[in-house]
């Protein structure tokens, strides 16, 4: 009897050792990317991460982008473009570094070097400074922390639900079990976190998430979050480079059901907003409702997959070569300007 009851427990231990090297090789359960808090951002990833999930490689440099670690600023021959936005620009587990937004856009420009108006430059760089739930106001403690590392452009990727996101905070750092502040002992320990267990609320993030902030104060989370958005905007000029604004829809509004009553009010808001500002934007919904089927194009209701980042980064892509060209005009101007002065 003790002997069988022997097999049985080594039979057991057996099969949690199979399960952990199983899900941490296979899935890179074990090792999530962790978050630290941060008092203007609210968090951010910690720096200087690798993993893998589900077979997609993660990389975070050492300023918390999704990126290869990078110099502080650029070199001469070297066009920078910062990506700033939430886990659609980021791609979240579900998409490989090489997939991300940041990195086509990247490989797209350096192929087609031959298109370029700037013959000093000869690579592109361009960043993902990026987090999960990010709005605009993460983004903008994110460029009044870092800065925004010589880059000649910076784009601003949205979706609609950013326009109504709440003031930043560090509550979900730790207590969430999608913000971890540290890796679990064990592969096995964070599925039964993450699947199992229930969550717990944690306390004053209602309050947060409800606007009680600057929000609620004003009774108008769009407005706060539309001079954000102006705030990034100043950010880019006072540091010499050019601001794109992009936003792209949730599934459900594409097609006949189109935005809520409330998404069409900040749309509008948001449009004036740009127009009145100048700010070069792009709105993906009328992109993407041409497309035949444009659900093929997500990954989950407001997530994209590999098809959906193409196009994205494509149409972003366009409009940087549009600056670009604008850029090289405004040096041909300064230089025969120079040149007839003499």
């Amino acid at each position: 009897m003790r002997f069988i009851l022997l097999i049985i427990v080594a039979a057991i231990i057996g099969l949690l050792v199979a399960a952990e090297i199983g899900l941490r090789l296979l899935f890179g359960f074990g090792n999530p990317l962790t978050y630290i808090g941060d008092e203007k951002i609210g968090y951010l990833l910690a720096p200087s991460q690798r993993t893998r999930r589900f077979g997609n490689r993660i990389e975070i440099n050492q300023y918390s982008m999704r990126s290869a670690n990078i110099e502080q600023t650029p070199p001469p021959s070297s066009l920078r473009i910062l990506l700033l936005g939430d886990s659609i620009a980021n791609g979240g587990w579900w998409t490989d570094q090489q997939n991300t937004i940041s990195n086509l856009i990247m490989d797209s420009l350096n192929k087609n070097l031959n298109q370029n108006l700037l013959p000093e430059i000869t690579h592109y760089e361009v960043l993902n400074a990026s987090a999960n739930s990010w709005g605009p106001r993460n983004e903008l403690g994110y460029l009044e922390r870092f800065g925004s590392f010589g880059a000649k452009t910076v784009v601003l990727l949205i979706n609609t639900d950013d326009l109504f996101s709440t003031a930043p905070t560090s509550l979900p750092v730790g207590r969430d079990r999608n913000y971890p502040e540290k890796k679990p002992p064990l592969a096995l320990a964070e599925i039964l976190n993450r699947y199992i267990l229930k969550q717990k609320s944690i306390s004053g993030l209602k309050e947060v998430q409800n606007q009680t902030g600057e929000g609620r104060r004003e009774g108008d989370p769009v407005g706060v979050n539309l001079r954000a958005i102006g705030k990034i905007q100043e950010f880019t000029r006072e540091n010499k480079a050019q601001f794109l604004l992009a936003m792209t829809p949730l599934l459900r509004e594409i097609a006949e059901s189109g935005p809520r009553d409330y998404e069409i009010k900040a749309r509008q808001r948001l449009g004036e907003f740009t127009q009145t500002k100048g700010i070069f934007y792009i709105d993906f919904l009328p992109i993407f409702n041409s497309k035949q089927d444009p659900k093929t194009l997500y990954h989950d209701h407001i997530h994209f997959n590999l098809q959906g980042n193409k196009l994205i980064s494509e149409v972003i892509k366009q409009k940087l070569v549009e600056l670009l060209h604008k850029v090289a005009q405004n040096n041909l101007k300064v230089e025969l300007s120079q040149s007839q002065s003499k």
